[in-house]
């Protein structure tokens, strides 16, 4: 049977935009729809404390719903972030969504209406649930009909901050995300009189539909900082003719930009916090000598930002909804899809939630002060980065893939073979290390492999397995798959980095304590302390010069999907092989982060990974099903997505 999720699924045919260049002619049926959304589905149904209003304009921050029963309209609503007005895509009438608060050992029952003109979806960004809740349609999940109601149920078996979001089409760029705050069981470890969500966002006027057609036309359309011919000429005095035509001719060959950190910037985008633009400046308040908590999420469909509060260190406590050993520093890089709480002790006056963009081109900015109107200054932006082959993890070890000869694919074909990743079908036994391996064929008929397992000795299934400690991280080499060596590929990191202790492109050495991924510990001791049982070596691929995104070089619609057994202990190794940040997220399970401390492993839900980097982390599948894995920039997600097929039981 086939399983493969059809395209329309994520990316529906084009279609009139929700926010053109001008006002878009709405329909008798989506005005109607829109109004029902807007204001009539608002607090009825099922709230256990009182109904919610929709948020005015101007407060700046979302209605919170409490409880265990929760009736969600989806629809249409008019908002205005630029001085023009367009349709936004939303939940209860606000945007951001209604921020949820459930209860850790409750269980929870959610009817979602959707009032569209398409069909919709909400999926629960980082809860552990069954399949057919998690809410992306194709995999255990039909979608949401426009006037239908789809009732999710499930228990909840965590807390933390978290949020939720559709996985259909293009909605989360329009507005469908809000907040989810799970209170837990027992005391929490720390201590805190205030409690604010700060959601952050990137809304662009002009239809995401438009905005991926661009970024297929041409990658660095939104780049507004491209190379002069001053640029030229200050690097000809600085370095020489021959140094400074050698760089050039090194960036030209891969069909790259050293100025290229994000893919959409400020020159489309707006950005929110809390749905708020930096202009309406969204105020936090707090009355001196309380200690606030901060949940910092990054909603944003492309953009990942660096906080800072000038003048407060902040204490990050948990990430991804997990408590950490507490960590002060002064600045995060939040990857998309990412959350972080952090607890601030403001002493008077004003104070300024500074988010830039990692490209340097816009910010989102809020205020915690004493009173409503109070300010603080707003910090400069920093200066955009220059980038360097040794930024995209390039040296000696990177192969620029638009020189691979056909000798040299099948040199690393044979090398393949030679690592045992081979193409056979193996058996299910547990006793056979490579028996969950899959296979799949481009459209060139090469052959692929997920590197399901990596032995020490080529040659039988039997042969030893070194997969290194758990916590520590896998200690196989990198293979590329055959089918990395295509047209869907532009570079291959042939030695990447261990990047746990950089703190990221832009933020090295900046005069400021910024958190690093090596930071992170779990508080209680590492979940699931057991060793791997096997390794799926996964690559994360591209081709800038035509905006195409994959893993292991086979898109999405051509993939087998990655099969892994209930209960059983895997792990993930992941190498970026292409020169952007890619925020990865698997559904249904947690990410144990390998970060060289095997007792007190942090689990996260999304890992940010570095150019030119590898990573690795530990899964156990909780429930059997199809779980969706990619990469959570909504424009790469078309192409970098893995089916994960989860059977019940182990295999004998």
């Amino acid at each position: 049977m086939d399983t493969r999720v059809t395209y329309r699924n994520y990316f529906p045919p084009r279609r009139r935009p929700l926010c053109a260049a001008t006002a878009p002619a709405l329909s008798r049926r989506r005005f109607v729809t829109g109004l029902a959304a807007g204001g009539l589905l608002v607090g009825i149904g099922w709230q256990t404390k009182g109904r919610a209003q929709i948020p005015a304009a101007a407060s700046g921050y979302p209605v919170t719903l409490r409880g265990h029963r929760f009736d969600l309209g989806i629809g249409y609503r008019e908002v205005n972030f630029t001085g023009t007005p367009r349709l936004a895509t939303v939940v209860n009438g606000g945007l951001p969504a209604p921020v949820l608060r459930w209860k850790e050992g409750t269980h929870v029952a959610l009817r979602v209406t959707n009032n569209l003109a398409e069909d919709s979806s909400i999926h629960w960004h980082g809860i552990i649930l069954p399949a057919d809740m998690d809410g992306v349609p194709g995999f255990s999940f039909a979608g949401i009909r426009p006037g239908e109601t789809f009732e999710y149920r499930f228990p909840v078996m965590q807390s933390g901050t978290y949020w939720y979001h559709s996985h259909s089409g293009f909605q989360e760029q329009t507005g469908l995300y809000g907040a989810l705050i799970i209170d837990p069981r027992e005391p929490e470890p720390f201590r805190y009189e205030r409690d604010y969500v700060v959601m952050l966002s990137d809304w662009s006027d002009t239809a995401p539909e438009d905005i991926y057609a661009t970024l297929k036309r041409d990658s660095h359309y939104y780049n507004n900082r491209q190379r002069t011919a001053g640029d030229l000429w200050r690097e000809l005095g600085a370095r020489g003719l021959g140094a400074t035509l050698n760089d050039r001719a090194m960036w030209n060959r891969m069909r790259m930009n050293d100025r290229d950190l994000a893919d959409v910037t400020g020159a489309a985008y707006t950005f929110l916090m809390n749905g708020t633009t930096p202009d309406d400046n969204w105020t936090g308040l707090f009355n001196r000598g309380e200690r606030v908590r901060l949940r910092f999420i990054n909603a944003a469909a492309m953009s990942i930002f660096d906080v800072r509060i000038p003048g407060l260190k902040m204490q990050v406590v948990a990430a991804d909804g997990q408590y950490v050993e507490p960590v002060s520093v002064d600045e995060f890089r939040i990857g998309v899809a990412e959350t972080y709480d952090v607890i601030v002790e403001p002493r008077d006056g004003a104070y300024t939630l500074f988010a830039q963009t990692i490209d340097r081109s816009g910010y989102a900015r809020g205020t915690l002060a004493e009173r409503q109107g109070l300010q603080a200054p707003i910090p400069a932006l920093d200066a955009p980065v220059v980038l360097t082959h040794a930024d995209m993890g390039m040296g000696d070890g990177m192969d620029h893939a638009s020189h691979v000869t056909e000798s040299a694919a099948g040199a690393a074909s044979s090398n393949q073979a030679s690592m045992n990743h081979s193409a056979m079908n193996h058996s299910s036994s547990r006793t056979d290390t490579t028996a969950h391996s899959n296979m799949d064929h481009d459209s060139s008929g090469a052959s692929h492999t997920d590197h399901g397992t990596h032995t020490g000795v080529a040659g039988s299934g039997m042969a030893q397995q070194v997969l290194g400690r758990a916590g520590m991280g896998s200690t196989a080499p990198v293979v590329h798959a055959a089918t990395e060596f295509g047209y869907q590929v532009d570079m291959r990191a042939d030695a990447p980095r261990d990047q746990l202790r950089n703190p990221g492109i832009g933020l090295v050495n900046n005069g400021r304590r910024v958190l690093i991924y090596g930071d992170l510990r779990s508080l209680g001791k590492t979940a699931d302390p057991r060793e791997p049982d096997r390794e799926i070596q996964l690559h994360l691929t591209g081709n800038m010069g035509r905006y195409m995104w994959s893993m292991d070089g086979i898109g999405f619609m051509n993939a087998a999907p990655l099969e892994m057994l209930l209960k059983e202990r895997v792990r993930i190794v992941l190498v970026n092989d292409t020169m952007m940040n890619h925020p990865i997220h698997m559904h249904g399970m947690w990410s144990d982060l390998e970060t060289g401390d095997p007792e007190h492993i942090p689990r996260k839900h999304t890992v940010l990974v570095q150019p030119g980097s590898r990573i690795s982390y530990l899964v156990t599948p909780e429930y059997p099903g199809d779980w969706a894995y990619h990469c959570h920039m909504l424009y790469h997600m078309a192409g970098m997505f893995r089916r994960v097929t989860v059977r019940g039981g182990q295999s004998s």
